[in-house]
This record gives structure tokens, sequence and C-alpha cells, in this order.
């Protein structure tokens, strides 16, 4: 063991120690979530705790605020907590620490378990299925660019990663770099500070297989544009393999130079649309079967269709309703056997969350219940006023108006007298990330959703 990993030992166990003491949590609880975890990694900001268990993390994240002010009273700063599997690590370490500093050596960026294998195909996703198959079986010879889009959580990120793994088994010799727009952007920006731009195109045209996800992140970068289009035609130029995903077409990508989208448009373009319900299904198999093996016996298919039935948006909601009848089944049952009852008992009020009738809400519905929510009038929240409550409900009423009423962003702007209509697709992101980062926020939208309802 180094002294670096003999150091996050000793904080971590004060950590632990403090959170005993707490009396926060029973033994049994404390022993079966805490005791099989380690601190691996510690920044300024951040520190990566990993635990032997996979399904601890749905706990470990909804306790974080409390893990973190424990550790943060340990190390005399404040720092947030990040879980992650013991043995995905790895993985998880690559993806954040993607460099290219060494020229003759990238990280390929690649998730090892998401797979063609394991990647549920029906009516709403064969065709994407098919091209990305495609374009895995001969890079760079079938359908240059692949452009991929739809709405998030529906799998566009999985095929990403299910070409680069097929690409790695079947073509080792090849070079694959997958890389978020984001990510894409921050080195960059990097890149122009040390003056290396050189090397960064280097390398990247290097590659043999790029895939850039979430490429609608370019939108108004206008020297990553001008970047982006050089190591693009020199790609393509060369034969190699690019692919893409958005959450719209190229057609209807805003703040990309056209010259771009007129290049994403030369090659084939295809969608993943919402998940039928035997889609849905099956999904829900696979995911069980990944997590616990065999679910003949764990899960009967009742219950699985309920959820199913019930969970019409993305997989991400399918698999959030899956975890929380695992957590439920563990801490009220017996762990080993999930009966049709206990599900609905487990999912009675994400159910009814779901289940928001598009007829009976109007935008103006929502935003006269948000108002009231939060003890605001609706002319309140229509001004432009910065005060953060009055924030907070405008950018809720602008998400759920997309969320449950399908709206355009564009649509929503002008309903809230905004010219640009990035305004809100910002608003929607950041509340999408407040959703799953912060339980105060998870609380005020289930409230708030079951008033909908």
């Amino acid at each position: 063991m180094t002294s670096l990993e003999i150091f996050y030992e000793d904080i971590w166990k004060k950590t632990k120690q403090l959170i005993e003491n707490s009396n926060k949590y029973d033994s049994v609880v404390y022993n079966t979530y805490f005791e099989n975890t380690r601190l691996v990694d510690l920044t300024d900001t951040k520190a990566i705790i990993v635990t032997k268990q996979k399904f601890n993390i749905l706990l470990l994240n909804q306790e974080k605020d409390f893990i973190a002010s424990k550790l943060s009273e340990i190390i005399d700063r404040e720092i947030l907590c990040s879980f992650v599997p013991e043995s995905g690590y790895l993985e998880e370490k690559e993806r954040n620490d993607l460099n290219f500093n060494n020229k003759n050596h990238l990280f390929d960026n690649i998730l090892s378990n998401f797979t063609f294998e394991n990647f549920v195909v029906g009516d709403s996703n064969k065709e994407a299925h098919s091209a990305a198959l495609a374009c895995s079986y001969n890079p760079g010879n079938f359908y240059n660019p692949l452009f991929i889009y739809g709405d998030s959580g529906l799998g566009k990120t999985h095929l990403m990663y299910a070409i680069g793994n097929y690409i790695k088994k079947n073509h080792p010799e090849k070079n694959i770099l997958y890389i978020p727009a984001s990510e894409l952007i921050d080195k960059f920006t990097s890149a122009s500070k040390n003056r290396n731009i050189d090397d960064l195109k280097y390398q990247i045209t290097n590659i043999d297989v790029l895939l850039v996800d979430d490429i609608q992140y370019l939108a108004k970068k206008e020297k990553t544009n001008e970047f982006f289009f050089q190591v693009y035609n020199s790609l393509v130029n060369n034969r190699k393999q690019i692919v893409l995903t958005s959450d719209k077409p190229p057609l209807e990508l805003d703040g990309i130079e056209e010259r771009l989208i007129s290049r994403f448009s030369s090659g084939l373009s295809v969608t993943i649309n919402s998940p039928e319900f035997e889609t849905r299904l099956e999904i829900l198999k696979m995911k069980l079967n990944t997590q616990n093996g065999d679910t003949s016996s764990l899960c009967d298919e009742e219950s699985l269709s309920y959820i199913a039935t019930n969970c019409t948006g993305d997989i991400r909601a399918l698999e959030g309703m899956l975890n929380r009848l695992m957590y439920y089944s563990i801490n009220f049952g017996n762990g080993k056997s999930i009966t049709y009852d206990m599900t609905v008992e487990a999912l009675k009020d994400v159910i009814v969350n779901s289940n928001i009738n598009k007829s009976n809400i109007s935008p103006s519905f929502i935003i006269n219940t948000v108002s009231s929510y939060y003890g605001l009038s609706k002319q309140q929240v229509m001004t432009k006023s910065r005060t953060k409550n009055i924030i907070t409900a405008r950018h809720i009423s602008m998400y759920l108006c997309r969320k449950h009423l399908d709206m355009p962003y564009k649509k929503i702007a002008d309903i809230f007298n905004k010219c640009d209509h990035s305004t809100v697709i910002s608003a929607c992101d950041k509340i999408e990330g407040f959703i799953k980062e912060n339980s105060q926020y998870q609380m005020a939208i289930t409230e708030i959703e079951k008033k909908l309802s």
C-alpha cells in the first residue's frame, strides 16, 4: 500500500467513525452500506468513494450531502462526494481523466459494459441499431458520418459505446476515441491557452473512429466549430469513421456553422424514439439480469409489466423505478423476491407522478401550480426578476412544460417572453442536473407533479 493510499484510508476511517457516532443509521444499515467502502481519490473539491456492492450506490447517493459534511469536518474544507462501483472505478477514472498529453496513446474512453449484446432492440430503435452495427462492421465505409438523434435517456450513448466495444474486439488495430462535445470544447479551450492546438489536432486526426456525444453543445462555439470542421474533413477524407449524437436532427441544430450542418447531413441520420411497451419490458429484464443474474425467482413478470406500463418516459426513468423497487425490497422485504403488491407499494408516489394527463394541463396551469408551491404569484414568475426563489420557480415551470407537454423550446421561450430559446434549454438542463444531485429539488418536483396529476 502506497503512502497516499494509507493517507486516504486514515481519512476515510475517521469519516466513517463520525458517521457511525452520529447515530443517523442503525448498526444494520451502517454495516451494510458503509463497511465495504473506501476513499480512492481526493482533490480540492471532490472525493471519490468506491463500494463493493453496486446497488449500495443508490442509498449512498441519497445521503451524499450528509457524508460530504462529515468528510469535510475531517479534511477541514468543503468537499463533494461521488460514489462508484469498485469494479468500474478504473473505467470511471479513465473517463474523467481523458488526456491528450501523450501523442502515442489516448484513452479510448469506452465503457466496456455497454455492448450490442445488452442493447435491447425494438421498433423505436432498430434503425439506429442496424446503422450502428454496420458502421462497426466496416468502419469508414458505411454511413459516414452516422448521426444518431433523439431525446435524452433513450440509448444514444449506449450505442456509441457499443460501436467502440465492437471495433475494439474485431478491429483491435484501430484507434478509437469517445468524447462528449462538452469535453472536446474544454480540451480545445485548454489547448488554445497553452498554444498546443496543433498537438490536439494531430492526435484527433490520427484516430480511426471518432465518437462525439451531444454535438449540439458546439452551438455558438465559433472557434471550436472551426477546429472541428478541420478535424472532421481530415478524418472523412481519410475514410475514418465519425459517429455523432444529438438531441435533434442536423437541420434543426441552431448556432452551429452551416458548413458543418451540411456535412452532418451528408451521411445517414437516424433517430431513437421512446421505447414501446414490449421494449420497455425487455429493458427491465436486461437491467435485472445485469445486476442480479437469473431474475426468474426475484421479480415476476406481472411486477415488471406494471413498471413498463406506467413508465412511458426514457430508459433512465425505467432504471430509476427499478432501482427504487430493489431498494424497497432490500430494506422492507426479504431482498430475495419481489411481489406485485410490493411493486405497487414501492412505486406508489412515482407512478402517480408519471400518470399526468397532458389533456388536463396547460402551460398556464403548470406556472400557476409552481407559483403556488413557492408562495409566489404567476406575475412574479413571469417577470425577469433575478431573485433566487423566483428564478427557481421560473426554471421549474419551463422544465415541466417541456417534460409533460413536449413543447418546443422556442414555444416555451415565447410564453416566458424570452427572445432566445437557449435560455429555456439552459434552464431545463439545470433543473435536470439539480434533480439528480439535490434531494430538495427531487422533493419539490415530486410534490408539484402530484398537484399536476
